[in-house]
């Protein structure tokens, strides 16, 4: 082997000194592309029963494994207060029937090795062959016969709502929530945003009502994917749906969502946020199945569609301001929609939507490169024939072709037409679908650091603000009255509580809070104790978790058993915290308040202050305008952001406390803290504060 090495490498010296090797290194030219294959998607046969019930059969004979999808085509439907009810409606289908609990029906489906899931789009079902019957029993159970049970209802309906409060926190949510918002209002489907007041307001009797009008045969499809033959697959599928119901379903016509007339800066304030989420985005008209499609979707691959793309290799790549910037141009029946989006520091927002308009406006202008046309189709070329190993991408495609009524070889012939997509058609598409001028620029951010920066991208020298629902927020109507200043505001938190006098003869205080970790109970304490002595513990199943002692100057943190002493200015700002009622001693202890505003948070006004420590660190707080008690508390901890809601106050002593606190940042999931007992000027013993 060594021998045949040094022959070659001997050889390779030789042509090099010749220039023979330099002028046919293959790798300088890449070589000529064939013509574009047909594609075998796989044998695919279609049935319709008497009922409506489309069948699509694609045979698979590599496993002998079968999946059965009832595809519910279900029109847009507006929910209004009740956003919501249809996707939890889909849910509740599988959780009992008439004749199985839900306990049942999981057992059934573990017993055979299956899979079974249902949706507000139906249900979908997966087992090796042998067991199909078995796997269509269920399916048939649950699709005829659903209970909707109230018990079940209402573990769907806390599920979602804790979901809820955790999406409430996420900027990346948020950003996704008002971007519908604004592409398409709320008086449309597309723009509707579930919410816990929607929530709230769902029955069981609305869900009910959302299976009892949609879930029809004559406009939904069964779709058999695996090892099956198609004969005996329609045999099977008529065997158990045949019986379905149909019915006539009426869809409700919308008004087409308009682009804005012209750019709009728009922007979602997440106080303490160290990044942006940046949002460009707009509605499309591109329908299913138009010649536009796949030439949009090469135009889209090029400006942020794959790693390699523009918008990746200058955001990401040469400036470094972000791990990712992508773009989404989506065809959908009713409206489709374009969405460029990164997240990137504060401090570079306004440079990464110059970056971003910049690479927009390149492909409206300039043509192409041949180079990196092929280069982009190639790697779609790759991605289309990869996803052709799944079935499941098999059967997807023939129900496309079913839904919206596409030419039966659309698919096959897809690579074709992929091949002939030009630099001149993408110019052409550019100029017809990015419109940079007609956009919502939308930013999910810290407003105080960011907002101001932004105001050059709109022609009104402005910005539109909005809550995190996408419900608007009028900036005149948010005015600080006169004479209100931070000072006075905590002035009035404090009097809400009580009154200076009172705060000042409360010596000790004890409280006790609760809450519950993935079904896991947590108990919590914490001790105060004139004039800054502070102490908590975390205890799960009677085990302390977590523990930390300040006696006024030395503090310690004790996890899992293992101590550490405070330092630096978690130190330093724990002998701000451990204060009794520290607002009391802010301009004692050197702390920096500012008013920044008024705003609206869960529907009420709320005065917002920042709460700067003699450390550096900052702490927003926020006020009740009405009320005058805190309602909420914003820091920034290791780069997360932890929000404290705050609520549920209740006088111990002729004193005010609130009873309920939800974290939100602080673990993957909210966790809502309940006071069971609060005592005031009891005794405790000072070895709980104890640092050593």
């Amino acid at each position: 082997m060594k021998k045949i090495n040094s022959f070659l490498i001997i050889a390779c010296s030789l042509l090099m000194a010749n220039g023979l090797l330099a002028q046919n290194d293959f790798r300088k030219t890449a070589p000529k592309a064939g013509p574009a294959p047909k594609i075998e998607l796989g044998k695919t046969e279609q049935l319709t029963l008497k009922n409506g019930l489309k069948i699509i059969v694609v045979e698979n004979h590599k496993l002998p494994k079968i999946t059965y999808q009832i595809f519910v085509d279900k029109p847009p439907i507006l929910e209004g207060e009740y956003a919501g009810y249809v996707e939890m409606a889909g849910q509740m289908l599988s959780r009992g029937t008439t004749t199985r609990s839900k306990a049942e029906i999981d057992q059934y489906v573990d017993f055979i090795g299956a899979s079974l899931n249902t949706s507000a789009n139906g249900i979908t079902g997966e087992c090796l062959t042998k067991h199909q019957d078995k796997l269509l029993t269920i399916m048939a159970d649950v699709l005829f016969n659903p209970t909707f049970p109230a018990e079940e209802y209402e573990k769907l309906k806390k599920q979602t709502l804790s979901a809820l409060a955790q999406d409430k926190d996420d900027p990346n949510t948020i950003a996704d929530n008002v971007s519908s918002v604004l592409r398409n209002s709320k008086n449309h489907p597309y723009g509707e945003i579930t919410t816990e007041k929607t929530i709230e307001k769902i029955t069981v009797e609305k869900c009910r009502e959302y299976y009892d009008k949609y879930f029809k045969p004559n406009i939904s499809y069964l779709i058999i994917t695996g090892d099956v033959d198609a004969k005996k697959a329609f045999e099977k599928a008529s065997e158990y749906f045949a019986k379905w119901e149909n019915k006539t379903v009426v869809k409700q016509p919308y008004p087409t969502p308009q682009k804005p007339p012209n750019t709009m800066v728009d922007f979602v304030d997440k106080t303490g946020a160290v990044q942006s989420v940046i949002n460009i985005t707009y509605p499309v008209e591109l329908k299913p199945g138009t010649p536009d499609v796949i030439k949009a979707s090469v135009l889209n691959t090029v400006l942020g569609g794959y790693f390699g793309s523009r918008l990746m290799s200058n955001i990401r790549e040469d400036k470094g301001y972000t791990y990712g910037a992508r773009s989404s141009l989506d065809y959908d029946p009713v409206i489709g929609d374009f969405t460029a989006y990164a997240s990137v520091r504060n401090e570079v927002t306004d440079s990464s939507v110059i970056e971003f308009l910049k690479e927009i406006n390149r492909l409206r202008t300039e043509t192409i490169s041949e180079e990196e046309l092929t280069m982009v189709k190639n790697v779609m070329t790759g991605n289309f024939a990869r996803s052709l190993e799944r079935p499941e991408t098999v059967a997807r495609y023939a129900l496309n072709v079913a839904r919206y009524n596409l030419p039966e070889d659309y698919y096959a012939t897809y690579l074709e037409k992929l091949s002939k997509v030009t630099a001149t058609d993408i110019k052409d598409m550019a100029n017809k679908y990015l419109t940079p001028d007609r956009a919502h620029i939308l930013i999910v951010g810290n407003k105080d650091e960011v907002a101001e920066k932004l105001k050059p991208f709109s022609p009104a020298n402005s910005v539109n603000f909005f809550d995190v629902y996408g419900n608007p927020l009028s900036e005149i109507a948010l005015v600080i009255p006169a004479g209100v200043t931070a000072e006075t505001v905590i002035s009035d938190y404090l009097a809400s509580l009580g009154g200076k006098d009172k705060l000042a003869n409360i010596k000790s205080v004890k409280i006790e809070m609760s809450t519950e970790i993935q079904g896991v109970a947590m108990e919590t304490k914490i001790f105060h104790k004139a004039p800054n002595m502070l102490a908590t513990t975390n205890s799960m199943m009677g085990n302390v978790m977590m523990q930390t002692s300040f006696d006024g100057e030395k503090g310690m943190i004790t996890q899992m058993g293992q101590p550490a002493p405070m330092e630096g200015a978690d130190l330093e700002d724990m002998k701000v915290d451990g204060h009794l009622f520290p607002e009391r001693y802010y301009s004692k202890l050197g702390i920096k308040t500012d008013l920044k505003g008024i705003e609206m948070l869960n529907d009420k006004k709320v005065y917002k202050v920042v709460i700067e420590y003699p450390s550096g660190n900052k702490k927003t707080n926020y006020f009740d305008v009405e009320t005058s008690l805190k309602v909420q508390e914003v820091e920034v901890k290791d780069g997360n952001t932890i929000t404290n809601e705050i609520g549920d106050y209740r006088e111990v002593d002729g004193i005010k406390f609130p009873f309920s606190r939800k974290v939100i940042g602080a673990v993957p999931f909210p966790l809502l803290m309940q006071v069971k007992n609060v005592e005031v000027n009891k005794p405790i013993d000072e070895e709980v504060f104890k640092a050593n």
